[in-house]
């Protein structure tokens, strides 16, 4: 699965500014259904927080990937988001998240949510990471993730 094939440059935002873990969730609520990728906005905010009173999405080292189904979206969608001072998201090393990575899943697509998760965190395995917290432009992002392929799930 490759990561670029779930997103585009209109869901790589590289100026996210929340200073706590629900404003960076409702700056991508409110940004996704802005630009008419999510129906209804506050529902994905509500799945958000849902999956995020389960335990915090963060992985540690500066990522966090928080992802929920929803229903009306008829395909995976992956946003990408940069937060220059780090975010508070509860990670269990304790430093701040600086890279989000938010999925949301169709609620039909139990297995390709599972495997677009695996194909991240494998993504962040491999060392991807280097360099991306600093990318300033969408299209540096978007290159970096277009570069690498990782293996379906």
């Amino acid at each position: 699965m490759r990561l670029a094939e779930l997103t585009d440059l209109e869901l790589i935002f590289t100026d996210i500014s929340g200073t706590d873990g629900d404003a960076v969730l409702r700056d991508f609520s409110s940004r996704l259904g802005a630009l008419g990728r999510v129906s209804k906005p506050e529902l994905l905010l509500t799945r958000l927080r849902e999956r995020e009173s389960l335990g915090s999405t963060a992985l540690g080292h500066g990522v966090a990937v928080p992802h929920c189904r929803l229903p009306g979206v008829s395909k995976l969608l992956l946003a990408i988001g940069l937060s220059r001072k780090g975010v508070d998201f509860s990670a269990e090393d304790g430093k701040p998240v600086k890279v989000f990575f938010l999925l949301v899943s169709p609620d039909n697509a139990a297995v390709e949510h599972l495997q677009c998760l695996a194909a991240i965190s494998k993504w962040i395995r491999d060392g991807r990471l280097e360099g991306l917290p600093a990318m300033k432009e969408p299209e540096e992002v978007f290159r970096l993730i277009g570069e690498t392929v990782t293996e379906d799930a």
